[in-house]
């Protein structure tokens, strides 16, 4: 017998064919009657299937029976096109290895949420690189079957971040879904989007770079993912925070028209970009710290990653996100309205009911102890110009037994994702051409003695089914899964369908202006209309 027993498969497959040829001699051939049909062997899963890409082959690997595919190559080394367009790889015969995560972009160091995200962070570090180019793929099988794509796009702001957390881990909600997870990596910070277009015409784009990095990834998806079992026609885009903006650019971009077919933001409602003047004024100091000037501000195409980083530093708009530059962004996301590139496209968006006690919380943890006493003073810092004793007032009448710090984020949650979220839906539904669904995650996290209550970013690991990789942001506990259980099948619901109603959470009826009704994730899931209205409008 052979390694693989094919040896010994060929040898009763042999016997079998002399023994029908002698019986055939003879001309009877009979049934046994003692003697039953064989079973079909099952094919051994190819344990480095092999997948032929537009660029090249790729190697990719079986983990928990998913065929997996990291570190797959989209476009070229951006030190080559530093604020510039992305461009497609050079072309490669030979099968590249995917086989674990590539580069992430260059980035500051970030925060870890006051330890919320251990658990999903890989130790040590991936490198970063301005090669940084780079998805994951996720496939039940590399076949012709034409499933659902969910394409990820990374938290972190426009600033920091991979599409290589342990939370976006895809083999889970693609075994759950029987669909393709995709994550991608792409410039961020003043890499994908410090605003250069005084400087000549060769920088007229560098404020939107990042984008159109995200734009190039999802071309390849609708090039490529068919070979990965992939229906190109039917490609959701979500992500979670950072993630959740990056999507609502896409919305509003003409590149990416048509490259995508659902949309999903979560906890990142991004209504305006960064305007041309702003972001063009803190390029210019940047540039000035560099030592440059318009005559010589070539040398920046070829000054090393930290130096611009330094000239950076401490510089809140440079490189702080998308710029309306007038060539690939021409407009704000959903300001005035919602974007006519995605009004076909159905929306699902929502938030958290804390979502500070993953922000706000890690650089001040004095939040977290604050009483009825000391809540005023930290209430006036958070809402300037506004009355904290009447904030604090309509958020005790309405619920009687929040504690001191629950107040504070859940009014800081309700002013800024909330609101802004509502302020998406009722846009985008306003289009009346592709339904609307809200969501709202109300479920706490029993980690760090319940103290987080519901965090922003808790939705990840229920979205991906990632429980168990999410130990420190959730806990692993039955409670905890079954809200993984009911987020993920909407989710898919939602990819697969364009409506997330499903079992795990029952019929979910459509946003719109005048009944905004909201699927709230509980222990017991259900509907209910304009959640907190009165407290949205006190803290606008």
């Amino acid at each position: 017998m052979d390694a693989t027993g094919f040896g010994s498969r060929r040898a009763i497959l042999k016997a079998s064919v002399a023994v029908l040829a002698v019986t055939a001699a003879s001309g009877v051939i009979t049934a046994c009657s003692e003697s039953k049909p064989a079973e079909p062997v099952a094919a051994t899963p190819d344990p480095n299937p092999v997948v032929a890409t537009k660029y090249g082959p790729v190697k990719g690997q079986l983990e928990g029976g998913i065929a997996t595919f990291k570190g797959v190559r989209y476009g070229a080394d951006t030190s080559t096109t530093r604020f510039q367009p992305p461009q497609p790889p050079t072309p490669w015969t030979e099968p590249a290895d995917a086989l674990g995560y590539a580069n992430s972009a260059p980035q500051p160091p970030s925060g870890d949420g006051g330890g919320l995200f251990s658990s999903w962070r890989p130790n040590p570090p991936l490198p970063t690189s301005e090669d940084c180019l780079f998805l994951n793929v996720w496939t039940p099988a590399a076949d012709d079957k034409k499933r659902p794509v969910l394409v990820w796009f990374h938290g972190g702001g426009f600033a920091t971040g991979s599409g290589s957390s342990y939370a976006y881990d895809g083999v889970r909600l693609a075994k759950r879904g029987d669909v393709v997870v995709v994550t991608t990596n792409h410039r961020l910070n003043q890499f994908g989007y410090l605003n250069l277009a005084n400087y000549g015409e060769q920088f007229a784009d560098s404020g939107a770079v990042g984008a159109l990095d995200m734009v190039a990834s999802l071309e390849w998806v609708r090039d490529n993912i068919e070979a990965f079992g992939g229906d190109p026609s039917n490609v959701l885009i979500f992500g979670e925070s950072g993630g959740g903006s990056k999507v609502c650019t896409l919305m509003a971009m003409d590149k990416a028209k048509g490259l995508f077919h659902r949309a999903v933001v979560q906890s990142g409602p991004r209504i305006m970009h960064a305007t041309k003047e702003a972001s063009a004024s803190a390029a210019d100091e940047v540039v000035k710290k560099l030592g440059l000037t318009k005559d010589t501000i070539a040398e920046i195409l070829t000054k090393p990653i930290a130096e611009i980083q330094a000239a950076a530093e401490g510089n809140v708009v440079a490189g702080s996100g998308p710029v309306v530059t007038g060539v690939s962004i021409t407009r704000h996301p959903f300001d005035p309205d919602g974007p006519p590139q995605s009004a076909d496209v159905p929306l699902l968006i929502g938030s958290n009911r804390t979502e500070g006690t993953t922000l706000d919380g890690p650089r001040d943890p004095t939040l977290f102890d604050l009483t009825w006493e000391t809540l005023p003073a930290a209430m006036k810092k958070q809402f300037k110009g506004k009355d904290p004793a009447k904030i604090i007032a309509l958020y005790r009448q309405n619920y009687p037994n929040i504690e001191a710090p629950e107040l504070y984020f859940m009014a800081g949650a309700d002013g800024r994702f909330m609101r802004g979220s509502v302020t998406i839906a009722d846009r985008k539904a306003a289009q009346g051409a592709a339904p609307v669904f809200f969501y709202h995650l109300d479920w706490t996290t029993p980690v760090m003695g319940g103290k987080r209550y519901v965090p922003h970013a808790l939705d990840i690991g229920m979205v991906f089914d990632n429980v168990a990789k999410s130990e420190s942001m959730s806990g692993t506990g039955p409670e905890a899964q079954a809200i993984a259980d009911q987020m993920s099948e909407s989710w898919l619901a939602f990819a697969k369908t364009g409506n997330p109603s499903n079992p795990k959470v029952g019929d979910w009826p459509a946003y719109t202006a005048a009944q905004r009704n909201m699927m709230v994730f509980r222990t017991t899931p259900g509907v209910e209309v304009d959640i907190r209205a009165a407290e949205r409008a006190a803290t606008a």
